[in-house]
């Protein structure tokens, strides 16, 4: 059975889409726990859900980014129910300032911290923290996905020239 997706997407069209499997090997989970994430909505896929039996999810790098984050939270014993509140904070915030941010964890709460006196006044608590620099995540992202297949409406893009600039200018013909 076939049917038609009445949504209008509030993603951009031209953005790199990446298969469940392509997605844990860049965030470095199991395919059960991408499957759980996605049905619980923890990370849904950005670019397309499941929509029936057979259907292949598409993974945005911002979420490819957010699983590999929850990955490194719950390594270091952070609770779900924590994460899912921090995953939420995250989600209303901009690309751009995610790559600047450092999240701090006692593995209980999670802090968010902007500037290197956020971190030192966090550190200087007493509790023991560890840190998640965003920013470094990001870059381990993109050079695990530069390895990896991605699609753009239906067509594979190989994974060396697979960033989402040069794939842009690739569509508007620069």
């Amino acid at each position: 059975m076939d049917s038609m997706d009445t949504h209008t997407p509030d993603h951009d069209m031209n953005e790199i889409g990446y298969r469940g499997a392509t997605a844990c090997s860049a965030a470095g989970i199991t395919y059960r726990q991408l499957d759980y994430w996605a049905r619980t909505g923890l990370v849904e896929p950005s670019v397309r859900n499941a929509m029936g039996s057979g259907s292949q999810r598409l993974y945005g790098f911002r979420d490819i980014l957010v699983l590999k984050i929850v990955k490194r939270l719950l390594d270091a014993g952070v609770s779900l129910q924590n994460i899912r509140t921090a995953v939420n904070h995250l989600r209303e915030r901009g690309v751009t300032d995610l790559e600047r941010i450092t999240l701090m964890s006692d593995g209980a709460s999670i802090y968010e911290c902007a500037s290197p006196d956020e971190i030192i006044d966090l550190l200087q608590g007493g509790q023991g923290v560890f840190g998640i620099a965003v920013g470094k995540v990001w870059h381990e992202v993109e050079g695990s996905l530069a390895l990896l297949q991605g699609e753009i409406n239906g067509t594979v893009v190989s994974g060396q020239s697979n960033d989402e600039l040069s794939q842009r200018r690739k569509l508007k013909g620069a």
